[in-house]
């Protein structure tokens, strides 16, 4: 669970910190960081859920 937790906190970290920065290659960053979260996200709780 820990892990689910962790990545849960980080798209919410990456999200908030992309829509208030004003570089736009950092925010795109972002971005792509929290798309890769929760993409281990669901494969975890897919995982834990069957």
């Amino acid at each position: 669970m820990a892990r689910i937790d962790y990545l849960r906190e980080q798209i919410a970290r990456a999200e908030r910190l992309a829509k208030a920065i004003l570089d736009q290659q950092t925010a795109e960053r972002l971005q792509a960081f929290a798309a890769e979260c929760r993409v281990e996200l669901q494969a975890l709780t897919v995982r834990t859920a069957a």
